[in-house]
């Protein structure tokens, strides 16, 4: 099978290449078509510098077995990126280093970016290498960009894009090395959360109508056992939709996902998610919105006192997990749900009721509130549901098209629920603010 499809891809990819051939030493000669002007500029080369400034300022809400609840730190982000585009063909190098401010070391180079996107003039298209991938709102499928190393995947993602229609197929197969001793073929703590993905997404924008609509479907194969004990693969699928619609100053939008399979573990899944959101902007100036998620949680949750140790036998895993989304976008900036985990790793899900307005009173000045009602999905035994109550201040103001300011400033008060689940220190109340100072600029723009 994997033979049938390795020899599919690469009919793709040859269908996809007709302005290249190669010369007599193997290298690629460019052979423009008949009707291009020799003088006409088909090579365009663009360099940007993106530079974030990111500080925080925590008061309340880490583990108990911090030694302070309190932080404050800076963090920086540096990106270099290179395009390149011809007729057929799009490559990117983005090169990124972030680290803490006095952080020992050198902190983190990487390469966040590195693809080459092949593409013919009837819509079909190839692309391989590290690619950050979105897809509909982040919800499932994001850059998470608000974590200063943000997601890429190692891919090769082939589709068709024109008339109204996009689908995409994403393949990834992920090793630690090349080598094949010192346990093969087994996988972790790789630069990627799995060892092998298969993505199918199909999207369609209804013709003369303001309305889109998406089918995902991802099949995830996860490493389990060990080097030396029965090392396997157990597989988890999702499967679902997402629909936005945008009539005149309102914008809709939902989403259902369920998720089935085995886990690491080999507990069988049986999760689920709906969200459903409405913004209404009469014009630039200011809009509001609402709406409200819910994640499905484990039934069976171990929440035993402090400094004992809790047991409970799981037969199913219930909790949705929104893998590689873009969670800060959703779930209250503060981040305690989807990216900091709950005391022994299950999950009681979430509700996020939310409400919120938008404002811009000047040119290049943007402000927002939100408010969001939080709350476990399943019902456990004396225990509330209500998690807490965040209130979110963000600001935003661009000085220039690549300079720009944002400042935040969130305060939660949580139940005791919270504290039980999160394992919180402090009085209930928990306060968080920051900004983010971002300069990108374009360092040079040239064709010829």
């Amino acid at each position: 099978m994997l033979g049938n499809v390795g020899a599919g891809l690469l009919c793709c990819l040859v269908m996809l290449t007709p302005s290249v051939s190669l010369g007599a030493t193997g290298s690629e000669v460019v052979v423009p078509p008949a009707d291009t002007d020799a003088n006409e500029k088909v090579n365009e080369l663009r360099i940007d510098l993106n530079m974030l400034s990111h500080g925080e300022n925590r008061d309340g809400g880490l583990s108990s077995s911090e030694i302070d609840n309190k932080s404050r730190f800076i963090m920086g982000r540096e990106r270099l990126i290179l395009d390149y585009h011809r007729q057929g063909l799009d490559t990117r190098l983005n090169i990124q280093h972030n680290g803490v401010w006095g952080q020992s070391g050198k902190g983190a180079f990487n390469i966040f970016e590195a693809w080459a996107r092949m593409s013919a003039r009837n819509g079909l298209f190839a692309q391989i290498g590290r690619v950050a991938l979105a897809y509909d709102d982040q919800r499932i499928i994001g850059t998470n960009d608000w974590a200063m190393a943000s997601l890429s995947h190692d891919v090769l993602r082939v589709g068709y894009e024109g008339h109204g229609h996009k689908a995409h197929l994403i393949l990834a197969y992920n090793q630690n090395a090349e080598n094949l001793t010192l346990g093969g073929n087994f996988y972790e703590n790789g630069a990627q959360y799995y060892k092998s993905m298969l993505t199918a997404w199909y999207h369609y924008d209804v013709p003369r109508l303001p309305l889109g609509a998406s089918l995902l479907f991802m099949n995830i194969g996860m490493q389990a056992g060990n080097r030396d004990n029965d090392p396997h693969v157990e597989y988890q699928q999702l499967l679902g939709g997402y629909v936005s619609y945008r009539p005149n100053h309102w914008i809709f939008e939902g989403s259902y996902y369920r998720q089935f399979g085995h886990s690491e573990e080999g507990l069988k899944i049986e999760a689920w998610m709906a969200s459903a959101k409405a913004d209404w902007s009469p014009n630039t100036r200011y809009g509001l919105e609402a709406g409200y998620d819910f994640l499905s949680g484990d039934e069976y949750f171990a929440v035993p006192p402090s400094g004992s140790i809790g047991y409970v036998r799981q037969y199913a895993i219930k909790g949705f997990n929104p893998i590689y989304g873009s969670h800060h976008k959703f779930y209250g900036a503060m981040d305690f749900f989807y990216v900091s985990t709950y005391v022994f790793g299950f999950t009681p899900g979430l509700q996020n009721a939310f409400i919120g307005a938008h404002f811009q009173p000047i040119k290049g000045l943007s402000l927002k509130a939100d408010y969001h009602y939080l709350a476990i999905a399943a019902d456990l035994t004396d225990m509330d549901k209500t998690l807490g109550h965040e209130v979110e201040l963000q600001g935003r103001y661009a000085f220039s098209k690549d300079i720009s300011l944002s400042l935040g400033f969130s305060y939660m008060t949580g139940t005791e629920t919270m504290d039980k689940l999160k394992r919180a220190n402090g009085d209930g109340s928990l306060r968080w603010g920051w900004f983010s100072l971002i300069v990108n600029p374009r360092i040079l723009s040239t064709r010829w």
